[in-house]
């Protein structure tokens, strides 16, 4: 059995958590949609191997409307007809973002998504997948499984 960091440094999981929640409801604000949040949460996840991540966001998805075939789809959206311009923009970008050491963000990922989100909203989706990838290496690290 590994440490688990979030228990045994709890002031820092905790302002983890505060920081997730105020970027969630800042970027709702913000006019970025939740099922969105939570696609782009579930790509990222899936791409650094993060169960228990995949499984949390997978419900929260379910709770914001997607439909199973959207998810099951989704480590493919790329090549499904299933998601939108807007959609398809957010999850290149989370691709790239969390897949930094293997490509950087290029020109053409970023401007597709300055081309879908208004500044607010773009700054709102990075910080969405910089955190829930900060998720991700605590969970994967520490071996976390869904409940």
């Amino acid at each position: 059995m590994r440490i688990q960091p979030t228990t045994l440094a709890p002031d820092l999981y905790r302002r983890l958590v505060e920081l997730h929640m105020a970027v969630d409801k800042q970027a709702v604000e913000a006019g970025v949609e939740r099922s969105l949040l939570e696609l782009v949460r579930i790509r990222a996840s899936q791409l650094n191997g993060c169960a228990f991540c995949v499984d949390m966001h997978t419900t929260a998805a379910v709770e914001a409307g997607e439909t199973p075939r959207r998810l099951h789809a989704l480590s493919v959206w790329a090549g499904t007809p299933f998601f939108s311009d807007r959609e398809r923009a957010a999850l290149a970008l989370a691709e790239s973002v969390t897949l930094l050491s293997e490509r950087r963000v290029s020109e053409e990922v970023y401007q597709r998504a300055e081309e879908e989100f208004d500044k607010d909203q773009l700054a709102h989706l990075i910080w969405a997948i910089t955190v829930v990838n900060a998720f991700n290496r605590l969970a994967v690290t520490a071996e976390l499984q869904p409940q």
